[in-house]
């Protein structure tokens, strides 16, 4: 047997190398982006050295997709959705049609025909599901006002991808002379049909079978099976919905994940699936890489400007415009627009299709993958220009509430800091509110802090690693930290932050390892609970407990 296939190389050598780069540009403080996208270049057919399986790494970028878009639905319900459809779908479609317009106008001035500027035109307008989820959770605004803008936006972007590629070959017939006006209509009709089957099978069948399956697996007390069906839920409903009804993978796993949000379970899916979702976004990265071909940068270079200019300026500022005229406040304007500002997974299957058929030139698709690039590139830095300005508002409005908050502040004296609303978390919270203590819970999960705050609970939205948000906390004051969340290295990260900020602050933690125990108590966590131990401790005190009354009762 072989000790190297494409498919291990290929994994092994996105994965290493993204590690490397990913670590550079962590340490020279540039997003991991830009280091997963080098990565890509540097084991692409363009570059020296070993090159990966290109169509192989696609299909594993593919996947992340699926994944990260399931993830976005279990935390995005169908109300979220439908409150934002009076800006998102016209939205959508205007900026859609302005970005084409404008590729359209580029393509013209580089003698280009009128369908393939139509195709490259149409190829600019639609952002990258991958870059924009990526972008927006890290973050924290996937659950805020502008995230749902923004996420609404993309699936109405998708939904028109989805009928553009069923429909291109269609007009490109047309144009030829094999195709008719009504093959054309009917296409059309068709995907419309196929689309609205898709989410009324979703919403009447799937909102039944795939809470039901998944309380099945849970009853069966198998993690192992749980894990397994969540992952059979997103990639076999992705891989459906593409098959029978002609939708895309994405667009299809945000439906599932959106069902499965519903319920309870949400969070645990969301846990469950988080480690394959980076690895195979980071080989999303790395796949985009490899079609770049760095001479496209000397060979083209104005018609290349003009490209990222529409990407990044041209149709972000159409964007901020259509946001501003719903009267959406100017932070969400820019947010939505610095979110749209880039292309990706939609744009090359359309320049492939396009180059296919034979009506987008091959430079046509080399500015599309070229702009891609740099559009990815870019993004990071257009979304911290956006917290910068952010900062600076909230600056200008802080000397105001500044009353407000010194009287927050002397409110959490002695009060008791609670992370994490899990199982644990929601116990502890009971009995804290049971005693009456005055207590703050700091909570990462958009869906969970909601429903902490809807039984009365003062909640922060927010990681607690962060030194901002355990200030905003008021962890210079508080009595104790209580660190409920399961994952015992992260624990270990927050107990430094808060060490650092108050060094006298007793912290207790939960672990589920030695390893994870000697870890916090290495952090500074005073007492460290590991439900194991707690768990055997408490079974020999009732042995003993019975042993003891058997006894007495023999006597007796």
């Amino acid at each position: 047997m072989p000790h190297h296939t494409p498919l291990i190389g290929t994994i092994v050598a996105g994965l290493v190398v993204a590690f490397l780069m990913g670590a550079l540009a962590h340490r020279l403080k540039v997003s991991p982006i830009a280091g997963y996208l080098l990565a890509g270049v540097i084991v692409g057919p363009f570059t020296p050295g070993f090159v990966a399986d290109l169509n192989l790494a696609a299909e594993l970028a593919e996947i992340g997709v699926i994944l990260l878009m399931f993830g976005v639905g279990l935390h995005f319900s169908l109300r979220d959705l439908l409150a934002v459809k009076n800006i998102a779908l016209p939205g959508a479609i205007v900026q859609i049609s302005v970005a084409t317009l404008m590729g359209m106008a580029l393509a013209w001035s580089l003698g280009w025909p009128l369908l393939g500027g139509f195709v490259f035109g149409l190829a600019l307008s639609v952002a990258s599901t991958v870059v924009l989820l990526r972008a927006l959770q890290g973050r924290n605004l996937i659950e805020t006002e502008r995230g749902r803008i923004a996420v609404g936006w993309l699936i109405v972007e998708d939904l028109a991808m989805v009928l553009a590629l069923v429909l291109l070959p269609a007009i490109a017939g047309a144009a030829e002379g094999t195709q008719t006006s009504g093959a054309v209509l009917l296409s059309v009709l068709e995907t419309l049909l196929k689309v609205a089957g898709f989410v009324a099978l979703m919403l009447i069948v799937g909102r039944r079978v795939i809470p039901w399956a998944l309380h099945w697996v849970v009853h069966s007390g198998s993690r192992e099976l749980f894990r397994l069906a969540v992952l059979a839920i997103a990639l076999g409903v992705a891989f459906g919905a593409a098959l029978v009804f002609g939708v895309s993978f994405a667009l299809g796993a945000f439906f599932a994940g959106m069902i499965l949000g519903e319920t309870e379970m949400s969070r645990r899916a969301a846990e469950e699936t988080l480690p394959l979702r980076d690895a195979f976004a980071v080989l999303f990265f790395v796949s985009v890489g490899m079609l770049f071909d760095p001479k496209v940068l000397v060979e083209q270079p104005l018609p290349l400007f003009a490209t990222v200019a529409i990407i990044v300026f041209g149709k972000s500022l159409a964007a901020f415009l259509i946001v501003r005229a719903f009267r959406h406040p100017t932070e969400t304007a820019i947010a939505v627009s610095a979110s749209l500002a880039q292309i990706g997974e939609f744009s090359f299957i359309l320049a492939g299709l396009g180059a296919g058929l034979g009506i987008l030139p091959e430079e046509g698709r080399d500015l599309i993958l070229a702009g891609a690039i740099l559009s990815i590139l870019i993004n990071p830095f257009l979304f911290g220009l956006v917290g910068a300005r952010g900062k600076r508002v909230s600056g200008a409005a802080a000397e105001t509430h500044a009353e407000q908050e010194r009287g927050r502040q002397a409110r959490r004296e002695e009060h008791v800091l609670l992370v994490g609303y899990g199982r644990v978390g929601k116990l502890i919270a009971a009995n804290l509110q049971a005693e009456q203590r005055a207590f703050l819970l700091i909570e990462d999960q958009a869906d969970v802090a909601r429903a902490a705050r809807a039984t009365g609970i003062e909640t922060i939205l927010g990681n607690a690693t962060d030194r901002e948000i355990l200030r905003k906390a008021g962890v210079e004051e508080a009595s104790k930290l209580l660190i409920a969340i399961p994952e015992g290295f992260e624990g270990g990260a927050i107990a430094e932050s808060a060490r650092a900020l108050n060094p006298e602050l007793p912290i207790i933690a939960r672990a589920h390892s030695d390893e994870e125990v000697a870890f916090l108590e290495r952090f500074g966590a005073r007492h460290v609970v590991m439900g194991e131990r707690e768990t055997a401790a408490r079974m020999v005190a009732l042995a003993r407990e019975v042993r003891l009354a058997v006894a007495a009762e023999s006597a007796g």
